[in-house]
């Protein structure tokens, strides 16, 4: 096992690592910049690893100061967490060359999965379901628009590089087309230096589930579905599970870990899929890395997932088979953004005054207090409140008392909005699909 870890991210992903390390008995060394220098991340650390930069960004974002940062504090390993450079192949290889190890998946993997067009092409292979699609990179308009029109509108125009729906375009028609490639193109370009993109059939009225997936290089387990249809912008803000009937289940989860193995994935991850109006999946992708969402999975599991990822990246072989693992009840966890409920534009500002709530079944994963200072530079998210209960309609109840008892004085959240959702009647029914909250514009009417 490792002896001391370094934990190159920030906010309460950090914390939660730091967490499962300690459990284990492994010291935690957490990055940060000069906005995060008194952050409880880094407080509770055993060392704290300086990286100045004047961008807040650079801090997580330069490879060779984080292998160099190893390097200094004696670190075996790093954790990467989730965003910034956890999906960067190049920093897991550069760590590799100096005898430390990425907790992640191999370099080779990171890129096969990293890229969808070859990520998709590994599934398919692998037996998952796919929608029909370009299924190869396009550039040239003419080329793109007759693939368009072979698939059939709508299509969705996505970017074959990055991920967190960055520069993803619905096209209806063909008079749409041009603009929306150009669109798509030049976000791609500019996110993720890479302009590639690819074409595939849009799946209207589709839910968003994704399985959680622990590898060891060779034998690979899932435990279960997390449903994250609630989205604005392409990005989730609230997750449940379980979702699917066992049959079901226990089909998609064959496949899943059938594709995990085809490809030797080491560590944890998450297959995402698309399910039409009438029952059928489509892969979207493959997230190489721990998901925000994964407490979700924890508390219906009854599992550490990032402490087995830690395990597994250390070269034990899968702890666990998957006839050890049982679902029960139902958890949900909303993400507490510091956003306007209304616009959902970013709040960024001191917090006056935090509590979070407590009780049987409720667990909050947060690195904000009372008199922190949420910076405009990062994401959003300053807390994820999670419940779990028997099922749902007791889930449901139990989130919406944990939120009203939740009280956040500085900066404006999500809590508003979410109260709403608990309440809304399709919400409550599971009449729900990635247009949720385009579907429900007056969600917040009398709030």
């Amino acid at each position: 096992m490792f002896r001391r870890v370094l934990i190159a991210n920030r906010g309460e992903i950090a914390l939660r690592i730091l967490r499962s390390l300690r459990a284990l008995g492994i010291e935690g060394v957490v990055v940060h910049g000069r906005e995060d220098r008194l952050t409880l991340p880094v407080r509770m650390a055993d060392e704290g690893a300086f990286i100045p930069r004047d961008d807040p960004l650079a801090s997580y974002l330069d490879i060779e100061a984080v292998v160099a940062a190893a390097k200094e504090v004696g670190a075996d390993a790093v954790h990467p967490g989730y965003g910034f450079l956890a999906e960067n192949a190049t920093l897991a290889e550069r760590l590799a060359e100096e005898g430390i190890v990425f907790i992640g998946p191999s370099p080779g993997v990171l890129r096969l999965l990293g890229d969808k067009i070859s990520a998709r092409h590994a599934m398919v292979k692998a037996g998952l379901p796919v929608a029909k699609g370009s299924g190869q990179p396009i550039s040239d308009e003419t080329e793109a628009l007759s693939m368009a029109k072979e698939i059939g509108y709508p299509v969705m125009i996505k970017a074959a590089a990055g991920g967190g729906g960055i520069g993803m375009q619905v096209v209806n028609s063909g008079d749409e087309f041009e603009s929306a490639l150009r669109l798509c193109q030049g976000r791609a370009l500019s996110a993720f230096g890479d302009d590639r993109v690819f074409v595939e059939k849009f799946i209207e009225g589709a839910q968003h589930i994704e399985f959680q997936v622990l590898g060891d290089g060779n034998k690979a387990v899932h435990f279960g579905e997390r449903f994250c249809s609630i989205q604005r912008r392409h990005q989730k803000i609230i997750e449940e599970g379980p979702w699917l009937s066992e049959e079901v289940r226990a089909e998609l989860g064959a496949k899943v870990v059938a594709g995990a193995e085809a490809v030797g994935y080491k560590g944890l991850a998450t297959f995402e899929f698309l399910r039409d109006s009438n029952g059928e999946f489509y892969f979207l992708e493959v997230n190489p890395r721990v998901q925000v969402e994964h407490t979700v999975t924890e508390m219906i599991a009854g599992v550490d997932l990032v402490s087995l990822g830690i395990k597994v990246a250390a070269g034990e072989p899968l702890p666990i088979s998957q006839s050890d693992i049982q679902i029960s009840g139902h958890a949900i966890q909303t993400r507490i953004n510091a956003e306007d409920p209304f616009t959902l534009k970013p709040s960024p500002g001191r917090i006056w005054e935090c509590h979070w709530p407590g009780g049987p079944g409720v667990r909050v994963d947060t690195h904000s207090h009372t008199g922190y200072d949420m910076p405009p530079s990062f994401d959003s998210l300053l807390a994820k409140l999670i419940v779990w209960a028997p099922n749902r309609d007791e889930a449901l109840a139990k989130m919406d008392a944990a939120l009203a008892e939740t009280i956040i004085i500085g900066v404006d959240t999500l809590i508003p909005l979410h109260r709403a959702i608990m309440s809304e009647p399709d919400f409550r029914n599971g009449n729900i699909t990635i247009a949720y909250l385009d579907e429900h514009p007056g969600i917040l009417d009398g709030v």
